[in-house]
């Protein structure tokens, strides 16, 4: 697998359109116009608009040219950074967020940054999936991360500057970054490829652009020395995530995600029917799912899967029967999701056998009602994050083309008297939050190897404000029933990672509202109201009481001190402390 190196003329990181604005040749009419934002009681895009009207730039006419007479919001951005630096106006954490652009980037309290690896062969052979030249197997040119991805040269150092400078132009804080790197089955990569890549997306977030020193041209010596900075950089690691299939996922495969720095990993599920399986050709069975799922909680990661309705062979009844497996069965119940309808896009064997009239998508209609019913059906402790993925409309050949199709969901859920209480849809996003008004809730559930317990703080409407997932393996070492009917993906796990075996395990603690910068002050966000280490203190008062005599916590890069702070001492792998 090559180690790209971008070439000269593509070595500076893309700068947004409206990036070279000069916000002093405007200055007194910028300054009022940030005033008017100051003064509004109520916000939407429309208040922004009436305000601009009234400030138009100087020497253009403003509704009849409305392009060249406003503001962009970019340039907004940029001239309330160049003026709040320059201490012509006060920092103002709310003027700055009725500026930002897409402000529902960040609000789930970190800043997602996507990048996909270079294009290479996928082991699977599934009827559905595209291959397009020049893109990792299953994405296409159209789509909006590859199409970045590409301009980069699949550069993982490009990519990652690309989308900070991106975050910065739209107003958002990228202090805190998850970072995603998708582009199919990551464990089929090279060992050097993939410890490569995750060293090289690190020195993108440890630039620090006074230092006068490019990371391109002085890249950190190791992983370990890029992990070392990264603990007190600027943008921070705080969730590195990799995507791969079930088939793929081995205990020494999860030591090596947990060398890199991984804490959660997205799984290629798709369905729950190995007849459907087998139909669509997906190499695997149902089995190696929950064989990688169980091993994957042993060792704390956060379990995101893909499931796709729609495919070959199966209706809209069966896929609800697929879909409620996903909770039945204890050895699944996954804590994060995605809802991939099946596309047709041509050049695939699908496309090909809907030609033929052998597969027909589902109506809209059909589809709605189906995601309808199936997000009524979630637990609270599962997050679903996509219902609909981003290809664009052009190259889907037959099936829906909603890239909306969450909101009609939603809708078509408020109409017929559903509700869902999946934690996206609980978020408490830009609320602000009354410390005395959150109470601590607890759903526990099984999992045939452990008992999960979600610990949420919620406000008195059911918002969420914060949570902990404590896993408590309910065999361990030591115990009678170990040696007999100890499961054998715990045995494989704690074999090759002896420091967590028989610890409790925190598996992730996540605080919601706008993403905030690290040591930022609070003005009502959850994020600074000290819920993480309440929700960590909660847990070790449970595990203590559960017999436990140790708590490990699956630590990104960027937390590390921070668990430091609450008494954690580091491991070969993970953090522990005594409870």
């Amino acid at each position: 697998m090559r180690q790209t190196t971008p070439s000269p003329d593509n070595r500076r990181t893309w700068q947004p359109r409206g990036r070279d604005f000069d916000a002093f040749r405007y200055r007194e009419t910028l300054l009022a116009i940030f005033a008017a934002v100051q003064r509004a009681p109520q916000w939407d895009d429309d208040a922004l608009l009436r305000i601009l009207a009234q400030h138009p730039r100087e020497g253009k006419g403003s509704t009849a040219q409305p392009e060249g007479g406003f503001f962009s919001k970019i340039e907004l951005v940029t001239a309330y950074q160049q003026l709040t630096a320059a201490g012509e106006l006060p920092a103002d954490r709310t003027l700055l967020r009725r500026l930002q652009m897409k402000p529902i980037r960040t609000s789930s309290g970190v800043a997602p940054v996507t990048v996909l690896t270079q294009p290479a062969g996928c082991p699977g052979r599934c009827i559905f999936c595209p291959d397009a030249e020049g893109m990792p197997k299953s994405y296409l040119p159209n789509e909006p991360g590859a199409r970045r991805a590409a301009q980069c040269d699949f550069d993982p150092y490009l990519q990652v500057r690309t989308r900070l400078a991106a975050f910065e132009a739209m107003g958002h804080t990228a202090h805190k970054v998850e970072l995603l790197i998708l582009g199919g089955t990551w464990s089929a990569y090279g060992q050097t490829y993939r410890e490569w890549f995750v060293q090289r997306c690190l020195d993108a977030l440890n630039w620090q652009p006074e230092s006068g020193t490019a990371a391109e041209d002085a890249p950190s010596a190791s992983l370990e020395e890029a992990q070392a900075r990264n603990e007190t950089a600027p943008c921070r690691n705080v969730g590195l995530v990799v995507e791969t299939r079930p088939d793929w996922v081995t205990p020494a495969e999860i030591v090596h995600m947990r060398r890199l720095g991984v804490t959660k990993v997205q799984l290629g599920v798709q369905s729950l029917d190995d007849r459907i399986l087998a139909l669509n050709q997906r190499g695997h069975d149902v089995a190696a799912v929950r064989s990688a799922v169980q091993m994957l909680r042993a060792a704390g990661f956060k379990l995101h899967l893909h499931w796709m309705p729609n495919l070959l062979g199966a209706t809209p009844a069966s896929d609800r029967e697929d879909f409620a497996r996903l909770w039945s069965d204890p050895a699944l119940r996954p804590d994060e999701l995605k809802i991939y309808p099946c596309s047709i896009i041509e050049g695939t064997e699908l496309y090909r056998l809907w030609q033929a009239g052998q597969f027909r998508p589902y109506t809209d209609a059909e589809l709605i009602a189906l995601v309808a019913d199936c997000k009524a059906t979630i637990p609270p402790y599962c997050r679903v994050n996509r219902v609909f993925r981003d290809i664009p409309a052009d190259d889907i050949v037959a099936g829906s083309k909603r890239s909306n199709l969450r909101q009609c969901v939603l809708e078509y859920m408020a109409t017929h008297g559903q509700q869902c209480r999946c934690i996206r849809c609980r978020e408490v996003r830009e609320t602000i939050v009354r410390e005395d008004a959150l109470r601590l809730t607890a759903h526990v559930y099984d999992t045939g190897a452990s008992q999960e317990q979600f610990l949420s703080y919620e406000t008195t409407e059911g918002r969420l404000a914060g949570f902990l997932r404590l896993s408590l393996p309910t065999m361990r070492p030591g115990q009678p029933t170990w040696d007999a009917g100890s499961p054998p993906e715990l045995t494989a796990i704690w074999d090759n990672i002896p420091e967590i075996a028989g610890a409790a395990m925190i598996r992730e603690v996540h605080v919601y509202g706008p993403a905030l910068g690290i040591g930022s002050s609070n003005a009502g966000e959850a994020q600074h109201l000290g819920l993480g280490r309440r929700l960590i203190a909660e847990a070790g008062v449970r595990a203590r009481q559960a017999g436990f005599e140790r708590m490990a916590v699956i630590s990104a890069i960027g937390t590390r001190r921070y668990y430091e702070r609450l008494g954690f001492e580091r491991g070969a792998l993970y953090m522990t402390i005594k409870t």
